[in-house]
């Protein structure tokens, strides 16, 4: 799908993402053309999925991260993520195997606003019961060039 250019750009545009499409293409040593067609085709393709700048939640002033599973009831996934995409604390859900339904990656400001976040969840009738996680420490950053080398390399 991507091939080793390919990677070299994300590469580059991942750590300076404030980098222009002709400093990147001295700096790769391809023509600005090149490295612009590339960009399109990895944006075309959903590889690139967005060039919104990376926003850290706690720099915001939300120092809780936690992880809740979801039970709802049968056929209200979607009323269930209507509710959920109202709470903007709620930065993710997942439909999950195993125990529980939807995991939700949630954050607030302290424990008591957590308390808060939760209630709010809970306040749609479809979701039968919940399990909070809280995550103490992050021992692995979301990252993406690692899996972006090894779809290069294959």
């Amino acid at each position: 799908m991507i091939d080793e250019l390919d990677a070299r750009i994300l590469e580059l545009f991942t750590r300076e993402p404030r980098i222009g499409v002709l400093e990147a293409s001295r700096r790769l040593q391809v023509a600005r053309g090149t490295v612009q067609a590339r960009l399109d085709k990895l944006r075309d393709t959903g590889v690139i999925a967005s060039f919104a700048p990376t926003v850290d939640p706690a720099a915001l002033g939300f120092r809780v991260t936690a992880f809740a599973s979801l039970d709802i009831r049968q056929g209200a996934r979607e009323s269930v993520a209507a509710h959920l995409g109202r709470i903007p604390e709620v930065l993710e859900v997942h439909t999950i195997t195993g125990q529980g339904d939807l995991l939700c990656r949630i954050v607030a400001r302290d424990n008591d606003d957590l308390q808060r976040v939760i209630d709010d969840l809970v306040g749609d009738d479809d979701i039968v019961r919940t399990s909070t996680l809280i995550a103490l420490s992050t021992v692995v950053a979301p990252r993406i060039l690692p899996l972006v080398e090894s779809a290069a390399s294959t």
